[in-house]
């Protein structure tokens, strides 16, 4: 860092505080002081644009079959060592590399999202806190024109941003990467504790919340760091979807193992043993892994291949069997 010794400003989006000086770009890479205050290099830069299912976010319990208008700048305020989207996410000053941006207006990308089909817009791909300005701008004219919204995030942001955004999400998938701060530290460059308190934080605030856990092989996947994460989730709301997601090599982490099926299945069952009843595999293909059973009676209600909805037996949110209700944003508000 250099001296603070000019004038600086803190950028307040996330975890990291980032103190810039006149210039100096922030640990995300898209983030610059200006002397005074704190600028975005990336707004409306988007190096990503699709049209997913809602199921590759992955949210198996909002509007199920359902197109999202999926969307990405560069940056990201995490170094996964095992990024899957690195060279979009680990940029300098702003820019992804190789890879070319398109400028893109709020209103471009609410208009595509809509002559697309889709029923929401997803911030994805990279972590979208680091371009909060332009996702609130996109989030607001979606909500006002009837999309629904959704952050793919790590969970890092402030508690400003959560205030900020809560009114316009509709849900949001937060990576819950490990329950060890060590691991953290080491193979993500943050800490554990503001993403714990950041699921609390939206659960409370009333956004539909769903987790995700990569599960690295002799890295995060003993019984006694499952448990606790399923048990911390528990603890905030048992209704909390999680996903525990296959590992395959990827950036800096081309040596570590794959995750086997066993490993997901195993998991899987330490969810529902600490009462979670959505426990989903996610990566690789598991017995009845993707499927939505009833929290009653264990119907399959919603059956999926990959993410596509192959079926979906709910009336009005309910099992049709037993009439038990299931949790979930089954249409917006």
């Amino acid at each position: 860092m250099n001296s603070f010794s000019e004038k600086s400003a803190v950028c307040d989006l996330c975890h990291h505080s980032c103190r810039l000086a006149k210039g100096q770009i922030g640990i995300c890479g898209v983030r610059r002081g200006t002397g005074e205050a704190v600028e975005s290099l990336v707004y409306g830069k988007v190096v990503a644009e699709n049209i997913d299912p809602i199921e590759k976010k992955p949210l198996f319990h909002v509007l199920p079959g359902s197109l999202s208008y999926s969307i990405a700048t560069p940056g990201c305020n995490f170094r996964c060592l095992n990024c899957q989207n690195s060279s979009i996410s680990q940029v300098k000053d702003g820019l992804p590399g190789s890879r070319t941006t398109v400028y893109r207006s709020p209103e471009e990308i609410v208009d595509a999202a809509l002559a697309s089909g889709c029923k929401s817009l997803s911030y994805t791909y990279v972590e979208p806190t680091v371009f909060f300005e332009f996702a609130y701008d996109c989030a607001v004219l979606a909500k006002e024109r009837g999309l629904g919204n959704i952050f793919v995030s790590n969970g890092y942001m402030s508690e400003k941003v959560v205030q900020a955004m809560a009114p316009v999400l509709t849900a949001i998938n937060i990576d819950l990467k490990s329950w060890d701060d060590g691991f953290y530290r080491k193979v993500c460059g943050a800490r554990l504790e503001p993403v714990l308190d950041n699921i609390r934080r939206f659960v409370d605030s009333g956004v539909w919340v769903e987790v995700t856990t990569l599960i690295i092989p002799e890295m995060n996947n003993s019984e006694k760091e499952l448990r606790s994460i399923a048990n911390f989730l528990a603890g905030v709301d048992r209704n909390i979807p999680w996903h525990v997601s296959a590992f395959y090599p990827a950036y800096k982490m081309m040596d570590k193992k794959m995750t086997r099926p066993s490993d997901i299945d195993f998991a899987r069952q330490i969810g529902r043993d600490c009462g979670l009843p959505y426990v989903y595999g996610g990566n690789i293909r598991t017995t009845d892994g993707m499927a939505t059973l009833c929290p009653d009676c264990g119907l399959p209600l919603i059956v999926r291949n990959n993410f596509i909805v192959n079926e979906n037996r709910l009336v009005d949110g309910a099992c049709p069997s037993c009439q038990a209700k299931v949790a979930g944003m089954w249409q917006l508000p």
